[in-house]
């Protein structure tokens, strides 16, 4: 089989209304318990985040979108940057879709009324977007197809509202007294995520007169065979480790445990994330295409937050790839983190910034915690 180039030919992101900067964010999320978190300002000390997106109206704190029509909006962005073609496959990755099914991919393809086409969905957690990207590039390299459009989204702000932790609230009203937080592995994210989407063109051939980046691999690790399960939703997690899921609880058992809220192991995240995700995998990553870090023009990281930044350079000194940070791109402290969305609209930002050159080359970071798992893209703009 002949393998074709594969170039990301456009960019578009969405993010939903206004930035809310960090003093605004317990009005439009609500405070858990009626009071303010405590945890609050030391988070967002510590992850270096000054404003962020939420599909909420600040007035009304009513959904202005789904997580489906958030992606349709950023592939709509796409269209009218671009002029989409006619799209042979649409690839979309989430963390939290709208529904178990139909799957996500379905759903945003009935937003946007596309005609007959392959969709495919993937689930994870932030690395499902890139899992998304690289299902759509093999198909077009492959000879497959020869239009994609490959999406990333999350819009966590439903499930970190107030209203979901009222009945644990109510339910554990004496330990609480005791400890006025809702337990910290809820309520750390609450004050980490945010919403948005980003979306890309695939073809096989450059576009003219754009900033074309050639895909030249794509590769992804998981060490759920070693690492148990650290940041999940829908699931409860057991002191020996494992999990049990919603379905296997009664409705009064979900509500009194928050069950659909996304939680955290963070003792687990500190001890385990920058070993599995960078200092493990990235050896090989180097000797399989002879990386060599002074070749790198941009290094494009995707850590939840800025508590990380000198950690994951620290992780690459250990992995013997040492990218200076002053060749590092981020918009995590403007932008927030926007989970499996968060790398497809950091792309679209520098690739919007006039300042690619033709032969740059991008090395993308993308490492997921929900057990243990890591990507890296290698781009060239062509």
């Amino acid at each position: 089989m002949t393998i074709r180039s594969v170039y990301i030919t456009g960019t578009a992101s969405f993010l939903p209304g206004e930035p809310v900067l960090n003093d605004e964010m317990e009005s439009v999320l609500g405070q858990a318990g009626g009071r303010p978190s405590r945890a609050r300002r030391t988070i967002l000390r510590s992850n270096g985040i000054k404003s962020r997106h939420y599909a909420i109206d600040p007035a009304t704190g009513k959904a202005t979108h789904n997580n489906a029509q958030l992606t349709a909006a950023a592939v709509r962005q796409l269209d009218q940057a671009v002029g989409l073609p006619a799209v042979d496959i649409l690839a979309c990755g989430t963390s939290i879709p709208d529904q178990v099914m139909p799957n996500h991919a379905a759903m945003v393809q009935g937003e946007l009324g596309l005609p007959a086409c392959e969709v495919i969905a993937t689930s994870g957690v932030c690395l499902s977007g890139i899992t998304a990207l690289k299902y759509a590039f093999v198909t077009v390299a492959g000879g497959l197809h020869n239009t994609a459009v490959a999406t990333g989204s999350d819009c966590p702000s439903p499930v970190l509202s107030a209203g979901n932790f009222s009945a644990e609230i109510d339910s554990k009203i004496e330990d609480l007294e005791k400890s006025p937080e809702i337990a910290f592995e809820k309520d750390f994210l609450r004050w980490m995520l945010s919403d948005g989407a980003g979306a890309f063109l695939l073809q096989d051939k450059p576009r003219e007169g754009a900033t074309n980046l050639r895909i030249d691999w794509i590769e992804t690790f998981s060490y759920a065979g070693d690492m148990e399960t650290c940041m999940y939703a829908g699931a409860s997690k057991n002191a020996d480790g494992t999990i049990t899921g919603w379905s296997a609880m009664s409705p009064r058992e979900r509500e009194n445990d928050s069950v659909m809220s996304i939680k955290q192991d963070v003792r687990l995240l500190n001890e385990n994330v920058i070993h599995y995700t960078v200092e493990k995998p990235l050896p090989g990553i180097v000797q399989k295409y002879q990386l060599r870090a002074d070749d790198i023009d941009w290094f494009l990281p995707h850590y939840s937050s800025e508590y990380f930044r000198d950690k994951v350079h620290a992780g690459m000194q250990v992995a013997g790839f040492d990218v200076p940070q002053d060749r590092w791109f981020t918009n995590l402290t403007t932008r927030g983190n926007t989970g499996a969305a968060s790398m497809f609209i950091m792309i679209d930002e520098l690739a919007q910034s006039g300042d690619l050159e033709p032969g740059q080359r991008l090395l993308c970071w993308i490492p997921e915690s929900g057990r243990f798992s890591s990507g890296f893209m290698h781009l060239t703009v062509a």
